[in-house]
């Protein structure tokens, strides 16, 4: 699927050459050449990027951004002018999250917007999510449909490494290794008890998602996949 973005910017052959880059590039361009318009079609569209210029008619790349920033995380790469320095200061201190000058290589335009969309991903990446199990990698905390439940850090671990490898075998050395980097404070058998532990927690419905596989060890099975 196409990733969408949407170029804010007045000077109309600046614009078409960006559009046409980003276009060979595999994205579904859009381009807007004012700041209201351009609002208005950030908040409608949905973007994955905006490209943004900061000297805009109607209102400004700044004062865009801001509005942006109120109630959304959309990727901003903003488009200063040469010199411009405290320009890109405000910029980035107002959340755009790269900036390039004028007069830009398009072709590093298209690759800043990628690198941004990489970064912007690996943050989306920091809560993994396997059926009604989400747990937040940043806050170290898991919900089950919704609510917060609770987990000690041992069992946190053991999560975290079987919903990264959802529905692959892990055995009790491959468990301690991956989820304690080996250094784990007790027997192998002892994984037996943490686990045990953690089912009791995550069970829902009637569906068990960590799964005993006779003499190989563990599978983390989403309740799709079981049915």
């Amino acid at each position: 699927m196409k990733k969408t973005v949407l170029i804010i910017e007045d000077e109309a052959r600046i614009a078409e050459w960006v559009k046409t880059y980003f276009e060979r590039a595999g994205f579904h361009a859009e381009v807007c050449s004012d700041g209201k318009r351009g609002l208005q079609a950030a908040q409608t569209l949905s973007p994955d990027i905006i490209i943004l210029d900061l000297m805009l008619p109607g209102l400004s790349g700044v004062e865009v951004c801001q509005e942006l920033r109120m109630n959304s995380d959309v990727p901003i790469l903003m488009v200063t002018a040469k010199g411009a320095y405290q320009d890109r200061i405000t910029g980035l201190d107002i959340g755009a999250d790269d900036y390039i000058v004028k007069p830009f290589n398009p072709e590093e335009l298209v690759a800043r917007a990628n690198a941004v969309l990489r970064r912007a991903q690996k943050a989306v990446q920091k809560t993994i999510t396997c059926g009604p199990v989400s747990l937040n990698l940043n806050t170290q905390t898991v919900h089950l449909t919704g609510i917060e439940v609770p987990l000690s850090a041992a069992q946190f671990c053991l999560l975290k490494t079987f919903m990264q490898h959802p529905n692959q075998v892990l055995s009790r050395n491959q468990l301690i290794e991956m989820a304690f980097d080996g250094n784990f404070d007790g027997f192998d058998r002892a994984i037996d008890t943490h686990i045990r532990r953690l089912r009791k927690v995550l069970h829902y419905e009637v569906h068990q998602p960590i799964q005993t596989v006779y003499s190989m060890g563990y599978k983390y099975v989403v309740a799709e996949e079981q049915a």
